[in-house]
């Protein structure tokens, strides 16, 4: 672009007739091969394309010999809120190959599109009014949402709107209804608009006719299209912008005839000399908002249709394949090439299929392309192939193997210190220095860490090499980067054991360079975030799990700040549950000490205070209904395991007290009753003579079968060994179930039956023994009793229960 830009203040202007206008789908092989040859012919000085105008910069990165597409160009804000968008290219992008072509001709290449900081404000303003739209009562907003369903912002990377003509959501945040492009197949008679495109554009390659046939396509579309009033003021004003690049470099002196222009096919057929350019005045009218933008690697994935991009094909690594087979002159290969692929993918994965059947379906998907009169098979033609040959009329046999292949796993690359942000800098370093980087690709790994010290290493860097990567790992985690997902292990009790899933992907560098706003790096957008959040948290058991998360990323000011914060939300709180979760988080935390290098000290008066808390609003919380109860039983939990944990310094009498006076009260819920009475078992503090005077007062004919036997469901929450071995429960029981009338017994049962149901077979069994040796029956005849078929009327009964509503009661 000329360093300094004329003065534009007509209304009108001259478009020399000369200029070369090539309308293209923004991600299509055979619109690339075409626009090769135009320019091979044209021999243009300067190339002028869609994309962002203020990302010139990015042009010699982009075409650099070890730059791999997928690449994409990302844009955003650089103050809140976040907007972002994204320009992708892909190897047989018609863009990308204008772009190399203008580098290996020594042409001067720019891009004439809206500068980012136009369609970031545009954002703003389409935010503002959606949010205005939801304020609105419903019958006031209905005739609006019809044309702003999906008026989202350029490049939401979670909002892109199909737009299949090649207008790419990523670049036009208002995007007008599709079904026009179904009408065009119909009246084509092509079952998809996909089918139709492939057919027509890409398989034909006779001399210009696709620019030709483009820009009809384009010019029927403006006639055709309901557009919504947004979206076409939106793609007007693009438009007008373009011209007046256009004529800017006209202008500053180069022949029409040296100049090409690459656009999406809508926007071709109104570049000509009788619509106006964007005037002076205009273009300083449009919102703006400061924005910086950076190059980085993209996937095939996320180009897709399936990934809910909207100017994206169904098929990238398809058509990676027809472009390659275009360049070899070798697009009658591309079948036997793809199902090739196909089959090779089935055999990986244990499904034989032979040469001959590659090569039958070959011929079955040319003899269905030639019967509607196609030049060569579509993708459609081909995937009816596979699943007829390959997957013998099955399309489940073979349809992750068609998704594989169509889609691609492939990610782009970048060489090192090719336009990043700090943060993305500082990201690349840390996965340098904690040996990570070969996990940075789009395939997904497992990674197993051991956060121990390994004293067989010859630097401390070395030595804790894995806890240094947990850091990472739970930063990036805190972020909500992606990159990382943690899973469970197997040493569950043992904190220096942690597993995680890793995978790279696009949305990871998009979150990656949106966190830039936070710090200008990783550990200072992480303090940011906390500090933050900290500053609005309401809830001990929310300022509980961000003192867990600081310390497991490695942050003890972070935890100084989050533990102090929990101080003061503690200290005006007695909500049990809150308090309970609160004292274990921070009861785990103290046992990380010694394997996350850190001092526990601070956080023990916290732990003590909230235990004693804790242990105070047990017996009155335990006044509640079924459904809180469960929610209370795994404070109890929580707050027992603390107990154990750290008997030798908090208040274990005090809690100890609770659940005797729990257990033994006859007016708070009896399933926690019950499940006081388990946990005081367990830790061996009840005889089994008091046991049985406390089963007898229970299960007795006295007590409300509601009572007692959500009492007995509440101890048989834990420890089910332990009461498998006192027969005198199980006779205790069998004399209580004997001593109910019907309408007791049928109450009781269903609640037995709920406290019996997550007992596994094996310790049903036994139950069943010990009841049957208290009857006088063998475990031979129990045995035989218990395996016996149902009669029909046991069946009708039990099928009566698993109906049973517990809101009946």
């Amino acid at each position: 672009m000329p360093t300094a830009s004329p003065s534009l203040d007509s209304t009108t202007l001259t478009l020399d007739s000369g200029v070369g206008v090539f309308g293209v789908r923004h991600l299509s092989p055979g619109g690339a091969w075409h626009l090769r040859q135009f320019l091979d012919e044209r021999k243009p000085t300067v190339v002028l394309i869609e994309g962002l105008s203020d990302a010139e910069e990015l042009i010699p990165d982009i075409v650099r010999r070890d730059s791999e597409p997928p690449l994409a160009i990302l844009a955003y804000t650089d103050s809140l809120p976040v907007r972002t968008l994204v320009y992708p290219l892909a190897q047989y992008s018609p863009e990308f190959q204008a772009l190399k072509w203008a580098s290996e001709h020594k042409a001067r290449a720019e891009f004439i599109d809206l500068p980012s900081n136009i369609f970031l404000a545009l954002q703003d303003l389409e935010h503002e009014a959606a949010k205005r739209r939801h304020e609105k009562p419903s019958a006031e907003s209905d005739s609006e949402e019809a044309d702003e369903d999906s008026s989202e912002g350029p490049g939401a990377v979670d909002s892109e709107a199909p737009h299949p003509d090649g207008e790419s959501a990523d670049q036009s945040p208002l995007v007008s209804p599709v079904s026009i492009y179904d009408r065009f197949a119909q009246a084509a008679g092509e079952p998809d608009y996909e089918t139709y495109w492939e057919r027509r554009f890409e398989h034909n390659l006779s001399v210009d006719n696709y620019r030709q046939t483009s820009f009809r396509f384009g010019a029927g579309l403006r006639e055709l299209e309901d557009l919504s009033p947004k979206w076409l003021a939106e793609n007007l004003v693009r438009e007008a912008y373009m011209r007046r690049r256009i004529q800017e470099v006209l202008s500053a002196g180069v022949p029409a005839h040296k100049i090409v222009v690459i656009v999406g096919a809508f926007h071709a057929p109104v570049l000509g000399e009788e619509y106006p350019a964007m005037t002076d005045k205009e273009l300083h009218s449009l919102p703006k908002r400061s924005s910086k933008f950076t190059l980085m690697p993209y996937s095939y994935f996320r180009l897709s249709s399936q990934s809910g991009y909207g100017a994206g094909n169904r098929a990238p690594a398809y058509f990676e394949l027809m472009w390659e087979c275009l360049n070899r002159d070798e697009l009658k290969e591309l079948p036997a090439r793809y199902l090739s692929l196909v089959a090779r993918e089935l055999r990986e994965h244990g499904t034989f299929r032979s040469t001959a059947e590659v090569i039958e379906g070959v011929r079955l998907a040319e003899t269905l392309s030639a019967q509607v009169g196609g030049l060569a098979p579509t993708l459609r033609d081909l995937h009816d192939a596979a699943t007829t040959l390959l997957g013998q009329g099955e399309i489940l046999v073979v349809a992750d193997a068609l998704a594989k292949v169509d889609v691609g796993t492939s990610i782009g690359r970048l060489p090192k210190g090719v336009s990043k942000t700090s943060i993305q800098d500082d990201f690349e370093r840390e996965l340098e220095r904690l040996k990570l980087e070969k996990y940075r690709v789009a395939t997904k790994q497992e990674l197993a860490l051991d956060l121990r010290e390994n004293r067989h290493a010859k630097t401390e860097a070395a030595a804790f090499l894995d806890l240094g990567r947990s850091s990472f790992l739970h930063r990036l985690r805190v972020l909500d980067i992606g990159f990382a997902e943690g899973l469970a292990s197997r040493q569950q009790s043992a904190t220096w054991a942690e597993k995680w899933s890793v995978q790279w992907t696009p949305e990871s560098e998009i979150r990656l360079v949106e966190a830039v706003l936070m710090g200008e790096t990783v550990e200072l957008a992480v303090a940011f975030k906390f500090k933050s959040k900290l500053e609005e948290c309401s809830s001990i058991a929310d300022a509980a799990s961000m003192t867990a998360d600081a310390i497991q990323c490695g942050m003890p000011q972070a935890m100084d700040q989050a533990r102090a914060r929990l101080q003061e939300l503690a200290a005006g709180s007695s909500e049990f549950t809150a308090v309970a979760h609160a004292a274990n988080q921070l009861g785990m935390i103290a046992r990380y000490g010694d394997v996350r290098r850190f001092d526990p000290a601070p956080l023990m008066p916290l732990i003590d205070d909230l235990f004693v808390q804790g242990a105070l609003a047990l017996f009155p919380t335990a006044n509640c209904d079924d459904d809180h109860a469960k929610a209370v039983m795994i404070g109890m939990e929580e707050l027992n395991r603390v107990s154990l944990e750290y008997h030798d310094r908090i208040d274990e009498p005090l809690w100890l007290d609770a659940l005797r006076k729990l257990a033994d009260s006859d007016d708070r819920n009896p399933i926690l009753s019950g499940y006081a009475c388990a946990i005081l078992l367990e830790r061996n503090l009840i005889e089994n003579e008091d046991l049985a005077r406390e089963v007898s007062r229970r299960l007795s004919p006295g007590i409300s079968a509601d009572l007692g036997a959500g009492w007995f469901e509440g101890l048989s929450k834990r420890n089910r060994y332990a009461l498998l071995a006192r027969q005198m429960l199980w006779e205790q029981l069998a004399n209580y179930v004997s001593s109910l009338d019907d309408e007791q017994f049928r109450r009781s049962i269903v609640f037995l039956r709920r406290a019996f149901g997550p007992f596994t077979p094996r310790e049903k069994r036994q139950i069943t023994e010990n009841l049957g040796e208290f009857w006088g029956m063998n475990k031979d005849a129990t045995a035989d009793l218990l395996e016996k078929e149902l009669t029909e009327e046991e069946q009708e009964k039990l099928t009566e229960l698993n109906d049973f509503d517990f809101g009946d009661l």
